[in-house]
């Protein structure tokens, strides 16, 4: 990681939209400590039981949150992009992060020193909803997870993600960031069956496969796949 020369936050075109909640109340944004970083791809952006600084926010580039289980077994619960949010699933119970969050690519992100950033979440009305918001999204798109792994078979899991992408690029072509490993991670499959599975559904003509390249064909068959499990 590297951290670049603070920018301030009234010239950043990038800031986070909190800014706008506080300065509208006429606090200054100042006491917020922050600090902008540089990632390149693969960089851990925050490590399951590191303790918890900061809050995150990633301002440029794409990530990855997942759980580090046993034996290297990884569980992907989602991806991420601007305007996002990291480190609000630990922001008042855990002092440690449960998780882990990795650059899919070249990243940026800006470090909101976290104390300044709960005293404003207990004062200020407009970033008390502005954060609950972004936890609630982060919640549901876990709930979602957790439905679709007990309740899916593999092939419903692997469409599940296929559909779950296509909607994080917004179509339905679009270009992997993820490994296969990775994929099967996102599934809670061995990358060996997610290369099956992969390779079935081409043949079936569902989706296009080219390298890294992905085109659903069939995105109703893929859908019903997915709803049946």
């Amino acid at each position: 990681m590297k951290v670049t020369t603070k920018v301030s936050c009234e010239i950043c075109k990038n800031r986070c939209d909190i800014f706008e909640a506080i300065t509208l109340t006429g606090r200054s944004f100042a006491g917020a400590k922050t600090i902008q970083a540089q990632l390149r791809k693969h960089e851990r952006i925050c490590r399951q039981g590191d303790f918890v600084t900061h809050a995150i926010y990633l301002m440029d580039g794409t990530a990855k949150l997942f759980i580090e289980g046993i034996n290297s077994h990884n569980i992907i619960l989602y991806l991420m992009k601007p305007p996002a949010y990291i480190g609000l699933l630990s922001f008042f119970q855990s002092k440690s992060y449960t998780y882990s969050v990795t650059a899919l690519e070249d990243a940026r992100i800006c470090m909101v020193d976290l104390d300044y950033l709960k005293a404003l979440y207990l004062e200020n009305n407009a970033v008390l909803l502005k954060l609950n918001k972004a936890f609630g999204k982060s919640v549901a798109l876990i709930m979602n997870k957790i439905i679709c792994l007990n309740q899916k078979n593999i092939r419903g899991r692997i469409a599940e993600s296929l559909l779950y992408l296509a909607d994080f690029y917004g179509s339905n072509e679009y270009r992997l960031s993820l490994t296969r490993k990775e994929l099967g991670e996102m599934s809670a499959i061995s990358e060996e069956n997610t290369v099956r599975l992969l390779t079935e559904m081409r043949k079936e003509g569902i989706i296009s496969l080219e390298g890294r390249q992905v085109t659903i064909n069939d995105k109703s068959i893929l859908r019903k796949i997915s709803d049946l499990g």
